[in-house]
């Protein structure tokens, strides 16, 4: 005889075969659409925590909070498998986190690696989710921070993010920093340095991905120390193998006045910073501001058939 859970399992599985998740004739209710509240995009804020989605599905998150080392953006989810296109940590250097602003030395302070904070910490102090940007397809929030060592306070720091989906198979991140200087900045020489991120190891070419650039530049050889529109990481999902996808920076050609050589490695990190490349001190003097401006595209296929170009294109346009 069977025991009465048994009974309803069996049965309950009799019912369903041959139904899917979506088959509301079975099942009342189409599991694969979201709630109405859900459709689009919509977006969180948990203290210091954002929290993006896009039908009811997580898009990115980023993540303020004060015993970080910099705030920091992880997941930066594929739009086509839902996994992550960057990690959270990974060797050999598990201070990388996800897509981040840092910079190793400034003015004798460590605004990157994931050691003691009173070495050096990007402090946000003011994170704010703008309702009034939300919409179906897009939204926008902003930040402040200072970079804070004891007896140092060399840089603040307003940020504006702008997530949007255009279409299915791409999420845009469009980032803009400013920074000010508090007191006069020096940088000889930093390999360690500013907008950056650490790709997932799928798409690492350690593990079989592609690291390529718009210029047609393949792997750390094709693209270290040479000038791009962008540079990314794509290929096959490890948990996912029938699906491709990438994650790709695209740096304004205002940025640096044009001069930005990219930092590639083939484990998955890069950033387009000058400062690894430095033939003479880079200076900000107390009061100046740098501005930086970064197109971030987590797209599904490879960056051709994603149309990578097109959408620098239209990004400068717009």
């Amino acid at each position: 005889m069977l025991h009465r859970r048994q009974f309803l399992i069996s049965s309950s599985a009799a019912v369903c075969v041959g139904a899917s998740w979506g088959d509301s004739s079975v099942f009342g209710v189409d599991f694969t659409q979201p709630v109405p509240e859900a459709q689009g995009l919509t977006a969180y804020q948990n203290g210091s925590n954002i929290l993006v989605r896009n039908n009811n599905l997580p898009v990115l998150g980023y993540r303020a909070h004060p015993n970080l080392k910099y705030p920091y953006f992880c997941p930066l989810n594929g739009p086509q498998s839902g996994l992550s296109l960057t990690t959270e940590s990974a060797l050999p250097y598990p201070h990388h986190r996800g897509l981040w602003l840092g910079c190793d030395p400034v003015n004798g302070g460590n605004y990157w690696a994931d050691n003691e904070l009173e070495k050096g910490q990007i402090c946000s102090e003011y994170l704010a989710l703008e309702q009034d940007s939300l919409t179906p397809t897009s939204c926008s929030f902003s930040e402040a921070c200072v970079w804070r060592r004891p007896g140092s306070m060399p840089l603040l720091d307003e940020r504006s993010y702008k997530v949007s989906v255009p279409r299915a198979d791409i999420v845009l991140l469009d980032c803009e920093f400013k920074l000010i200087a508090q007191e006069s900045i020096t940088i000889k020489r930093a390999k360690h340095s500013l907008f950056a991120m650490r790709a997932a190891a799928d798409i690492s070419p350690s593990y079989g991905g592609t690291l390529m650039n718009s210029e047609g530049g393949v792997g750390a050889e094709g693209t270290y120390g040479k000038p791009a529109r962008w540079c990314g990481y794509h290929g096959p999902r490890a948990l996912r193998p029938d699906v491709v996808e990438g994650i790709a920076i695209m740096n304004h050609p205002t940025n640096f006045e044009g001069d930005c050589p990219w930092f590639t490695r083939e484990y998955g990190h890069l950033s387009p910073s000058p400062f690894n490349f430095l033939k003479q001190s880079w200076t900000l003097e107390k009061g100046q501001d740098l501005a930086l401006a970064y197109r971030v595209v987590l797209h599904a296929g490879t960056p051709q058939e994603a149309g990578l170009d097109e959408i620098y294109e239209d990004w400068l346009a717009s």
